[in-house]
């Protein structure tokens, strides 16, 4: 455990001085239940080119897939979870994403709308201890490349409602972000599939690189 623990740090450490670290792979999470975990196949992969171009994070271009009982898991300082349907983690997917995370990985959950009930039972069984809070738009992942002073924009309508940021924070950080009601794997997805306005794709990707930059810096 110690010894992921260091791994993870260094590899936080690595990202201020990502000229020295120029190419580190993220992943996106394969789970079982149901769900379409493979949602939005183009996302990730725009969301990298982005995030390289404009502030030169030094991502692979290529996210790889990753299942929680892979040995591989611990390759990945950033993992992305997204989907419309259920959710499933076993006893062994539940205890090595709690190490993961306590270890100094990160999780991205994007609620790509219907996944809500499903993820919030599955974390509480990772973290019995913990709950989803809300987020306040003073929290440095709003401010950390770029400014969202009212939160999260909202990408997609689903039910209308305001989007929401929530995380799970273990002995003050910030393990797990989720973003609830804004499909930000939307807006980071081609143009052509969408059809989104230019300012909405850019604010998505723009929210997208703060998630990232935040993970880096704060393991």
């Amino acid at each position: 455990m110690k010894t992921k623990a260091l791994l993870f740090l260094l590899i936080g450490f690595s990202q201020v001085i990502l000229a020295q670290n120029p190419l580190f792979k993220i992943a996106k999470v394969k789970y079982k239940g149901g769900g379409d975990w493979y949602a939005n196949k183009t996302s990730l992969p725009n969301l990298i080119q982005f995030a390289n171009q404009q502030k030169k994070m030094g991502i692979d271009p290529s996210p790889e897939t990753v299942e929680l009982t892979s040995p591989m898991l611990w390759n990945y300082p950033f993992i992305h979870l997204t989907g419309h349907g259920n959710v499933l983690f076993d006893k062994e997917e539940q205890k090595n994403l709690r190490q993961y995370l306590l270890g100094g990985g990160f999780l991205h959950i994007d609620d790509n709308y219907g996944l809500d009930k499903s993820i919030r039972r599955e974390m509480a069984k990772v973290f019995p201890e913990l709950s989803f809070v809300e987020l306040p738009y003073s929290h440095p992942i709003y401010s950390q490349a770029y400014p969202f002073p009212k939160g999260l924009p909202k990408v997609h309508e689903h039910d209308g409602k305001a989007p929401q940021g929530f995380g799970l924070i273990y002995q003050g950080r910030l393990i797990c972000f989720y973003s609830y009601e804004c499909d930000l794997g939307n807006g980071w997805e081609d143009e052509s599939i969408y059809h989104d306005p230019v300012e909405k794709r850019e604010a998505a990707l723009k929210m997208g690189v703060n998630i990232l930059q935040y993970a880096f810096l704060h393991p």
